[in-house]
C-alpha cells in the first residue's frame, strides 16, 4: 500500500485554521445559533446608525414574522440563511438543513419585528433568554411573588412549548415579541435560533421545552439575588450568570 508523502517537518507550523473546518466540529444546534448570530450582529449596528440598506433589510424580514421560510418566496435565501449556508458547507455528520433553515428564519424575522422603530438599543442581546425575558415582562407588568407563576404571560411561554407544530410556534412566539417590543426588552436571538432547531427534532423537544421553563424559573432567583444586593448595598448581576450563552452564540451547547 502507497502512502502520500508529506512535506511537513517536525518543526513544521501547523496549518491555518479553517473557519469551514472549525464549523464542522460543532453540534448542529450551535452551527445554528451562529449563523443567526452573526448575520444579527453585522446587520443590527447598521440599522441603529440608520443606515438605509438595514432599515430596508428589516422591513423586509419582518414580513416573514411568524411564518415558516416556505411560505414567503422573497425572502429565500434571506435573514442569515446564506450565513447558514456558508458554516454548512461541506458539512459531515447528521444534520438537517431543513430544520436549520426554519430555525435561522424564524429567529431573524421574529428579531427584525422585535427592532421595529427602535433605534434607542439593540433587540438582540446574548445576555436575555426566553424565559427571562417573559419573567422580566411579568415584573414590568407589576406582578411579584406567587402572582408571577399565575400570569398570563407565562401561559403565553407554555403555550410555546407545549405547540405541537412548528407554525403554532411561530405564531405564538410572535405574540411574545410583540410584547417585548412594546416594553423594549430585548433576547438571545442566537440562543433561541439553537433550541428551535432542537425543538423540531422530537425527540430533543421535552429538553428544550425544560430549557424554557428552567430559564424562566432561574430568573426568578438571579431577581432574588439581586434584590438582596440591593438591600446590601451591593451590585447585582443583571442576568442569571449561569444562563450566559457559550462562546458560539449556542446557549446549552450540550442540549438535554
Amino acid at each position: 500500500m502507497t502512502t502520500t508523502p508529506t512535506t511537513a517537518g517536525a518543526g513544521a507550523s501547523p496549518p491555518p485554521r479553517n473557519s469551514a473546518r472549525t464549523a464542522e466540529r460543532l453540534p448542529a444546534h450551535r452551527l445554528v445559533a451562529r449563523a443567526t448570530g452573526t448575520y444579527i450582529a453585522r446587520i443590527q449596528p447598521q440599522y441603529l446608525s440608520d443606515t438605509s440598506a438595514a432599515v430596508a433589510e428589516l422591513a423586509r424580514l419582518r414580513r416573514g414574522a411568524g411564518k415558516r421560510a416556505h411560505q414567503v418566496q422573497d425572502l429565500w435565501g434571506a435573514g442569515g440563511t446564506e450565513e447558514l449556508a456558508r458554516l454548512l458547507d461541506d458539512q459531515e455528520g447528521f444534520f438537517r438543513p431543513e430544520y436549520a433553515e426554519e430555525a435561522v428564519f424564524l429567529a431573524t424575522t421574529l428579531w427584525a419585528l422585535h427592532q421595529q422603530s427602535g433605534r434607542d438599543k439593540g433587540m438582540h442581546d446574548r445576555r436575555q433568554n426566553l424565559g427571562g425575558a417573559v419573567r422580566t415582562l411579568i415584573r414590568l407588568k407589576g406582578a411579584s411573588g406567587e402572582d408571577e407563576e399565575d400570569s398570563p404571560l407565562r401561559k403565553r411561554l407554555v403555550r410555546v412549548g407545549t405547540a405541537e407544530s412548528l407554525d403554532s410556534v411561530a405564531v405564538r412566539l410572535r405574540e411574545i415579541v410583540l410584547l417585548l417590543r412594546g416594553a423594549r426588552e430585548p433576547l438571545d436571538y442566537a440562543r433561541l435560533a439553537g433550541q428551535l432547531y432542537r425543538w423540531q427534532h422530537r425527540p430533543d423537544r421535552a429538553g428544550v421545552q425544560r430549557e424554557w421553563g428552567r430559564e424562566f424559573h432561574l430568573a426568578a432567583a438571579s431577581a432574588a439575588r439581586r434584590a438582596k444586593s440591593a438591600s446590601d448595598g451591593e451590585t447585582g448581576d443583571a442576568i442569571d450568570r449561569t444562563l450566559a450563552p457559550d462562546e458560539d452564540f449556542g446557549g446549552y451547547a450540550a442540549g438535554e
